[in-house]
């Protein structure tokens, strides 16, 4: 049933190193044991004794919040719960502040009144949990946003939510067949959430209308790395440099300047390609001229989706596959190209931009280097990352994004690759998934959601110093 436990020694095969961070899992490929926690076994969930994990012996969980559970404030919560993140309460609480990826004009959940567009029905809800799990209260904290899918923790505490779509009344269609003249607002950006309320709805339009899914901040330079997660075609990584540093400003300011990675010297780097072992390239930066496009002659999303894009790799940016999940840790962004790498001999190439099972790549922000970590060798390994997030040690904790069986997966900083947790099918959604891994203030607890048509909420607590977490 643990399908992969027997595999998680193959790590070597696709791993790069060694550098700071995530290191090389063994020496001319010999492998290392796994640094997990042990065999995974069904575990009842503690809030109705329903198994809808797998766990290691000695954690347990509860589910919260539930697609359809009114907040505090007598709304409804939307479903599709997708990338969150953690910060510290009052009196050992955990504020939550979580995505939903709900996409098309189905109208703004919460008060339609503060909505960025009345019509959108994505934004974001803000939690205050105990480190069971235990709800206090919860509200929507953005509302009027459209695929609102990942984004990034902000050190003044602020949570940066981004749309992964270009919908607008002037975009000819979505690609769910939705219909945008019904759409007040342009679509595609990011925007920040305060910890301590709701948020002013405002989009930073100079970081860029694209599909954005990730931010990581470097507080070192000011700058937010921003990824791309264009499903049908080339993909890139970004930088948005504020016009002050936001640790200064107290947020990010609109009116700075958007760039795009490329491989210094050699323009248009194919790199969602398999890549060899310690790949390792110098990069520079090149500008976006129009950061945030208006459409003329209503174009189909397929094309007003690689505008921004285009602009770059027309100045030589570097080709990734389906950038997703971003996280900073000591002046390193890692972030997770979904479908990067060699097709793996057995496995199905997955449909979209890209035939691999995934990349971890890391950018040094005080060399100008980028790295790769890890390239699956195939789907029984790693199947298509999506989140990530670090865990005070600097492990990896990559939410899987494949179909069929769904893992929440650990890469140390040794290289070694494990299990930690597996997702229970969903009843009526074959494309449920899990996402948002966060883990609490102390440590103690590591909060995850799976998103779904029936999106669900989860604590996981218990022996986090026996394994590489």
């Amino acid at each position: 049933m643990e399908r992969r436990r027997f595999l998680a020694g193959v790590a070597a095969a696709g791993v790069a190193g060694p550098f700071t961070g995530v290191a090389n899992a063994g020496v001319n490929g010999a492998a290392r044991p796994a640094a997990g926690y042990g065999p995974l076994r069904p575990v009842a969930d503690e809030r109705d004794g329903q198994v809808r994990l797998h766990l290691p012996e000695g954690f347990r969980y509860r589910s919260f919040n539930e697609a359809g559970e009114p907040f505090s404030d007598g709304s409804v919560t939307p479903s599709r719960h997708d990338g969150m993140a953690a910060f510290r309460g009052p009196r050992g609480t955990t504020i939550l502040v979580r995505n939903h990826e709900v996409n098309g004009p189905v109208g703004a959940f919460g008060d339609v009144s503060r909505a960025y567009d009345p019509a959108a029905g994505g934004g974001t809800a803000t939690l205050q949990v105990t480190r069971y799990g235990e709800v206090l209260r919860g509200a929507p904290s953005l509302t009027g946003t459209q695929m609102n899918c990942s984004g990034g923790p902000m050190p003044w505490g602020a949570w940066v939510t981004c749309e992964e779509t270009v919908n607008g009344p002037d975009v000819g269609n979505d690609f769910s067949g939705g219909d945008n003249t019904r759409l007040e607002q342009k679509h595609g950006y990011i925007f920040e959430v305060p910890v301590d309320g709701p948020a002013d709805a405002r989009p930073i339009r100079s970081a860029g209308r694209f599909a954005h899914e990730s931010a990581a901040f470097d507080p070192l330079s000011g700058a937010v790395y921003l990824t791309e997660d264009n499903f049908g075609f080339a993909s890139g990584f970004y930088r948005y440099l504020p016009p002050r540093n936001p640790l200064s400003a107290g947020r990010i300011l609109d009116g700075g300047r958007l760039q795009m990675l490329a491989v210094d010297g050699v323009p248009n780097k194919d790199l969602s390609a398999g890549q060899p072992r310690g790949a390792s390239f110098a990069v520079t930066w090149v500008d976006i001229d129009d950061p945030d496009p208006t459409f003329t002659g209503r174009p189909a999303n397929d094309t007003a989706i690689q505008a921004v894009g285009r602009q770059g790799r027309d100045k030589g940016a570097a080709i990734f596959s389906r950038l997703e999940g971003a996280i900073h840790h000591h002046g390193v962004v890692y972030f997770v190209s979904t479908q990067g790498g060699a097709t793996a001999s057995g496995d199905t190439p997955p449909s979209g931009f890209g035939k691999g099972r995934g990349q971890v790549w890391a950018y040094e922000t005080w060399s100008r280097r980028l790295r790769l970590v890890y390239e699956s060798p195939g789907s029984m390994v790693l199947d298509l990352p999506d989140n990530v997030t670090t865990s005070a040690r600097g492990t990896l904790v990559l939410c899987e994004d494949g179909g069929g069986d769904n893992y929440l997966r650990g890469l140390t900083r040794r290289g070694e690759i494990f299990d930690f947790s597996r997702l229970v099918p969903v009843p009526g959604d074959a494309g449920a998934e899990f996402a948002g891994s966060t883990f609490g203030p102390g440590g103690h607890t590591l909060y995850v959601n799976v998103q779904s048509v029936k999106g669900l909420s989860f604590a996981i607590w218990g022996p986090w110093h026996r394994g590489g977490f």
